[in-house]
């Protein structure tokens, strides 16, 4: 990626912070509290991996210390050392100056409570199906399961697969599956394959570079998983700075959004197996899909933070 000139894009000069003198952060809550008031200042957008500036200051806090963000509020009073500062405040100026996803600053980014390496090849992971899996993929009878038993699953795909980070969380969901990851680019599949050495899950998991369904031949699946591009041309005119620093191929779904979703909804019946189903995250698309696809019943899914940008079909109803 080409290096980020002390001038932004549109030519305006990149925000300047006020130099902090030594003593005057010195614990964790310090360091966050004038995160937070630097990134409020500089207007930052919000949305790869933590939603909000608290949250960010504190996740950048805690990767700058060598933290699990769950033991944050056990040290927040703790004191800094000098050199620990400096290289909190580092992260914080760039963040501020450079408008990069805070994941790429530290190359860390966690999903599930689980940690993935994340670099400028992919889009910092933010999905929802990770949260459905656990919420509506349980089985034991429970009211909302889509799958009865998660043990009974035997093949996963997940397309579009970047990171690699729903193929992971995939395959410890379905104990007794075997994934197959696919991504059209060859930098996403060298970030997904040092996640799945990481996890230790080379056995489980095999990565596929190609289009869609192209690279898997007639292989069916119990469960095909998606996070596809889905967004439109005029959402990609307007993606913030934190979104442009992403590859564009993941984002664009051109003019209305669903070119790469109509594909997929149209070749997943060639890779299910009779009992299967297909998960699809499609943003806030969810007008645009009912009115493009009428004739399908698609259960749409929610979780803590979203409402409608996920939808469910079986194969069956695939037809």
């Amino acid at each position: 990626m080409a290096r980020v000139s002390k001038k932004t894009t549109r030519g305006r000069a990149a925000p300047k912070l006020a130099k902090v003198e030594r003593g005057e952060l010195l614990t964790l809550l310090d360091f966050v509290r004038y995160a937070v008031s630097r990134f409020v200042e500089a207007k930052l957008a919000f949305a790869h991996g933590t939603t909000d500036p608290v949250a960010e200051a504190a996740f950048i806090v805690c990767e700058a210390l060598h933290l699990n963000p769950d033991q944050f509020e056990g040290f927040a009073h703790a004191r800094v050392t000098i050199a620990e500062g400096k290289t909190i405040l580092d992260l914080i100026h760039r963040r501020v100056t450079t408008r990069k996803p805070a994941a790429y600053l530290v190359n860390k980014v966690y999903m599930r409570g689980l940690p993935f390496y994340v670099d400028e090849r992919v889009i910092v992971p933010r999905s929802f199906i990770g949260e459905l899996l656990d919420s509506h993929f349980g089985g034991d009878g429970e009211v909302g399961s889509l799958i009865d038993d998660p043990t009974a699953v035997e093949r996963v795909l997940d397309l579009c697969t970047g990171s690699g980070c729903l193929a992971i969380l995939a395959a410890y969901h379905f104990p007794n599956a075997v994934v197959d990851a696919v991504d059209i680019s060859k930098g996403a599949l060298e970030v997904a394959a040092r996640n799945v050495g990481e996890h230790g899950l080379d056995e489980r998991i095999t990565l596929h570079r190609g289009d869609l369904f192209a690279p898997l031949d007639d292989r069916k699946y119990d469960l095909i998983i998606t996070n596809p591009p889905y967004v439109d041309a005029e959402g990609m005119a307007a993606l913030p700075p934190e979104c442009r620093a992403e590859p564009k191929l993941a984002f664009d779904g051109g003019v209305d959004g669903l070119d790469v979703v109509r594909r997929i909804l149209r070749d997943a019946p060639d890779h299910l197996t009779p009992d299967g189903g297909l998960i699809c995250e499609i943003g806030r698309g969810r007008e645009l899909v009912d009115e493009a696809f009428p004739e399908l019943p698609l259960l749409w899914l929610d979780t803590e933070d979203s409402e409608g940008e996920v939808f469910w079909i079986s194969a069956a109803d695939l037809g």
